[in-house]
């Protein structure tokens, strides 16, 4: 079973879980403590955290992530919405404060 390691509000929780497990689901079951989140779906970018350590074992962001955090995803930010744990890894939600990326108008001005 993964072990998951998650740095927040100046606290560490270690925690196996089951193979292939979500965070923020465990989280909501009070089966994972102190986890930020917020819908669950990738739209509210609550659950935003930092891969300290075991990226190589996650799928690559998807389009959700991408939409959400832009380019933060190229700097080790993840949606724990969208991950399942299948390694080891290590998380921080610690200073962490992503708002979701706004619509960029295409409206033309005169």
């Amino acid at each position: 079973m993964p072990k998951v390691k998650l740095h927040v509000d100046g606290t560490i929780v270690e925690q196996e879980v089951k193979d292939n497990a979500n965070l923020v689901v465990l989280a909501g079951i009070r089966q994972f403590p102190k986890l930020k989140y917020g819908c669950g779906m990738g739209r509210c970018t609550k659950c935003t955290c930092q891969v300290i350590s075991g990226a190589e074992a996650l799928s690559p962001p998807n389009w959700k992530e991408e939409k959400m955090l832009g380019d933060k995803v190229n700097e080790g930010y993840r949606l724990t919405c969208q991950l399942t744990i299948k390694q080891d890894i290590e998380l921080s939600q610690e200073n962490i404060s992503v708002k979701p990326l706004k619509k960029q108008s295409t409206a033309l001005t005169k």
